[in-house]
């Protein structure tokens, strides 16, 4: 509910006209490559925000909706690594820089703060944003390194889980229409 609230927040802090995009479809998606094993979770319940007029981009993941092949991988994500009672969701809040409206397919930074298990850092992710006549498409993929959000990985299970995991976030918008 706190992202949702988060996303409504944004529309009613910026302006009424203008090109304002909410997602319709998300699909984010972590993989772990560590020597024993390669572990890959999906999530298809982010919301995010896009205001083509200045750049503002918000979304937010709900960390307990990432689906794993194995029930138990799922139990542990949640229950001791992410901690999802006490840190429900990934949230990014910041702007993509220097794209051009007019143009289909831009690759562009997005800048801002992103946090994760409770830590907000500042980071700038490389990303492509894709106009198609009242959609819009954005993709990322980059690195989070596990020690930078503080999440624990026991020393017993360091050849299971790896200290970097690359994150995939994909959202498909349609144009927000009041």
């Amino acid at each position: 509910m706190k992202s949702i609230s988060l996303l409504v927040l944004l529309f009613i802090c910026t302006s009424v006209v203008g090109q304002k995009y909410i997602s319709e479809k998300s699909n984010i998606v972590f993989f772990s490559s560590a020597l024993l094993e390669d572990i890959e979770a999906r999530n298809e319940k982010a919301k995010s925000v896009f205001d083509a007029d200045n750049g503002d981009f918000v979304f937010s993941i709900p960390v307990n909706q990432f689906q794993f092949a194995k029930s138990l991988m799922q139990e542990h994500f949640n229950e001791k690594y992410m901690e999802s009672d006490k840190y429900p969701k990934i949230t990014f809040r910041g702007n993509v820089l220097d794209f051009e409206k007019g143009v289909e397919n831009n690759d562009v930074w997005a800048e801002g703060k992103l946090e994760i298990h409770g830590v907000k850092r500042n980071v700038k992710i490389l990303g492509n944003l894709i106009f198609k006549s009242e959609k819009l498409i954005i993709k990322s993929k980059f690195i989070v390194k596990l020690e930078d959000y503080e999440i624990q990985i026991p020393s017993l299970l360091f050849q299971n889980i790896a200290e970097e995991v690359e994150v995939t976030v994909n959202f498909e918008y349609k144009r927000y229409e009041k």
